[in-house]
């Protein structure tokens, strides 16, 4: 008599600096976490190395057998990986990407959220805003830089090349990005830093400085990120709904897996600027 095993769902995490540190992967985790106590599923975590691809998918992952979805935390721009597991039959979940083929997905609007944060730097009066990007390889990274660039646009601020430097969401490359910016002549009001960690070595630097939050300076980060609480200014953020995003992504997923959820599934998330003490008036 065969025994029916428990259905098994795997969670790939691209691997990264900080990764066991990593704000965006807690997160993410504890969403799929609540989907699977709910749902009376396994989940396994399979971190995969970001710089070759081509191990991503072990032969042991694709077997519908022994694996009954595939949630991918990020694919880092990688459709083809998808296909692959796709065309083996299997059935697949994206996050934090929005894609244009017929690809499961659900993801965060990345980019209208920037655009806010820009734009309430304008509405407070700042003309000279500089931003500290992401990891620019990351959908995620890019579709906030656009929001940076296309803010500005719409109110005919032409942005200077000199005020946007890229920290890839990591502190000590943050923090050679600030010390550039805040040792310009013409130094910026306001930067919108695309995460809550650079933003933080943004501020330290400042502090280095002299230079006073928000008196002197404007500072926005992204992310609503616990580490917060130990920001010498309150820090205006921006939170996403990333719990949501990975209990959402695999529940619909286990809906797929049962032939239940009309496919594609796709989905964009909202997220929410928290307006507080480091963004000022000029």
């Amino acid at each position: 008599m065969s025994i029916k095993r428990k259905p098994i769902f795997v969670l790939i995490l691209p691997r990264f600096e900080d990764i066991f540190h990593s704000f965006y992967t807690g997160e993410i985790t504890k969403g799929v976490n609540l989907a699977a106590s709910r749902l009376n599923v396994d989940f396994l975590v399979h971190i995969t190395d970001r710089s070759n691809h081509s191990t991503w998918l072990d032969p042991t992952l694709l077997d519908r057998k022994s694996v009954d979805g595939i949630l991918f935390a990020d694919i880092d721009n990688d459709i083809e990986i998808v296909k692959k597991a796709i065309n083996r039959g299997m059935p697949c979940m994206v996050l934090n990407n929005v894609l244009d083929e017929p690809i499961n997905y659900i993801a965060v609007n990345n980019y209208e959220a920037a655009f806010k944060v820009v734009e309430e730097f304008i509405k407070l009066g700042h003309k000279q805003i500089a931003t500290i990007a992401g990891d620019l390889s990351t959908q995620a990274g890019q579709a906030r830089l656009d929001g940076y660039y296309d803010a500005l646009a719409k109110h005919n601020i032409v942005a200077d090349k000199t005020y946007v430097k890229t920290g890839g969401f990591l502190r000590t490359p943050a923090r050679s990005a600030a010390q550039e910016l805040l040792k310009l002549k013409e130094k910026p009001t306001a930067i919108f830093a695309a995460s809550d960690v650079m933003a933080l070595e943004t501020i330290d630097v400042a502090k280095t400085k002299k230079i006073r939050i928000p008196e002197d300076l404007s500072i926005c980060g992204f992310d609503d990120n616990p580490l917060n609480v130990h920001s010498p200014v309150k820090l205006a953020t921006v939170a996403q709904p990333l719990i949501e995003m990975g209990r959402l992504g695999l529940e619909i997923l286990y809906q797929i897996s049962h032939g239940k959820a009309k496919l594609p599934y796709k989905e964009v998330l909202s997220a929410r600027l928290i307006k507080a003490e480091s963004m000022a008036k000029v």
